[in-house]
């Protein structure tokens, strides 16, 4: 059994140590097993101590049970602030810090019993200078960013669950191109104590996992929020297909990937449709731009001001365009946003989920940089939830995931639809 339980899903593995029938350490061994295997090929982690984590599995095996993730291997992303591992945020100008105390929801995660595996890698500052980690699909491939660590350690099935954030599309790409289930949680759901900031405006946590119900347990132990039950089979979803205005950026597999899932879904007995998104739409991805560059001029500006020779030149010019936009037009960007998420909601009453590409393609070729965020942009700026879920491959053999899109503040409908829309794709 130790061999396989690094494949184990989070919820599987509780179950497991709750009944008996396998200790923590037993399953942490199988995943530390796992990444001194795959660790120099991959390179999910910056920070990783096997001993550490066995210490903190003998300790759950010797006492009692903590809750509902007793047991279960934890990736957390480097921006987020573990007490006993340094917490680097991607950048040499942290190269030496050590957090006195854990991110909210590291606290958490440890009250209900989780091990923290190891602070696996994020690009600088959780923007597009991206860190030393391969897909493990293809290494010659980028992993997209920035949670990139975690969604090849998930994949690669290092540990069955990680923290991710996003703040444009961080948790949606890796997850596309890592063919990982990715959950971006509705804009402000989750404390962000600990969490290195990037633009308060949209900055979100999220989780990459390779089972839909492993994120109903994380916002069980994070927020007290009980699963939701499943859809009945008779109650199929009303689902609208949403080419977003930039399908013409997406390629022929991703065309495919998505027009094949709409018709499955229709086969299945869902109702499809496809609505016009309001013109407005168009710009939101510039909107986003013009409000993200000037949040992060000032949520990085000791980084900026202090230590600008340690600054990757991707974030040089972040901030520098975020210095550069006006007050005003930050506003003027802040009030079309607003409305737009009214517009939105507007649409949504009509709908249960949208369904849309999660990136332009599979994973491009290189490392230099992480892909394009392009096609999660409009949805982190509306706020609202999304799960992505790989259903697809690419012509090269690569994943291809879709982006299931819900209702903002209704996380426990989305997570419910999109494991029925996923056991009918897959």
């Amino acid at each position: 059994m130790t061999s396989e339980l690094n494949e184990l899903g989070a919820r599987e593995v509780a179950g497991l140590v709750a009944s008996g029938k396998a200790g923590v350490e037993e399953v942490v061994a199988a995943c530390i097993a796992r990444v001194e295997a795959r660790e120099p090929d991959v390179g999910a982690f910056e920070w990783f101590d096997a001993d550490h984590a066995l210490e903190q599995a003998r300790a759950l095996d010797n006492g009692p049970v903590k809750g509902v993730l007793h047991g279960v291997p934890l990736g957390v992303k480097d921006i987020i602030d573990t007490r006993d591992m340094p917490t680097r945020n991607g950048s040499p100008i942290h190269a030496d810090r050590r957090p006195s105390s854990d991110a909210s929801c590291v606290a958490l995660s440890r009250e209900a019993g989780a091990v923290v595996l190891g602070k696996t890698v994020t690009t600088e500052f959780a923007y597009f200078f991206p860190g030393k980690t391969r897909n493990p699909h293809n290494p010659d491939h980028t992993t997209g960013g920035s949670s990139m660590g975690s969604a090849a350690g998930v994949a690669d099935r290092m540990f069955p669950i990680g923290f991710g954030s996003q703040t444009a599309a961080s948790v949606t790409r890796p997850a596309a191109y890592c063919g990982a289930v990715g959950y971006k949680a509705t804009t402000g759901a989750f404390d962000l104590q600990g969490v290195c900031g990037l633009a308060a405006s949209y900055d979100t946590l999220g989780f990459l996992c390779r089972e839909i119900e492993d994120v109903s347990l994380m916002r069980e132990a994070l927020l007290g929020d009980r699963p939701p039950p499943p859809r009945d089979d008779d109650a199929p979803p009303r689902v609208g297909f949403v080419r977003t205005p930039w399908w013409n950026e997406a390629d022929a597999a991703t065309h495919r990937a998505l027009e094949s899932a709409a018709g499955k879904l229709a086969d299945a007995g869902a109702e499809v449709t496809e609505p016009e998104l309001p013109a407005e739409f168009g710009g939101l991805v510039a909107t986003h731009k013009l409000v993200m560059a000037f949040d992060a001029a000032r949520a990085r500006a000791y980084e900026y001001v202090n230590h600008p020779d340690e600054l990757s030149p991707q974030f040089t010019a972040l901030m520098e365009e975020g210095r550069a936009v006006s007050y005003v037009d930050y506003r003027a960007a802040q009030e079309r946003s607003a409305a737009c998420r009214r517009r939105l909601a507007d649409l949504m009453s009509g709908f249960d989920v949208l369904l849309a590409p999660s990136a332009p393609g599979e994973a491009p070729e290189g490392h230099a940089a992480t892909g394009d965020p392009l096609f999660s942009r409009m949805w982190t700026l509306l706020h609202v939830p999304s799960v992505t879920l790989p259903v697809a491959a690419g012509d090269s053999g690569l994943p291809i995931g879709v982006q299931v899109v819900g209702k903002a503040r209704g996380d426990g409908a989305l997570l419910a639809d999109a494991r029925w829309i996923y056991d009918r794709l897959r």
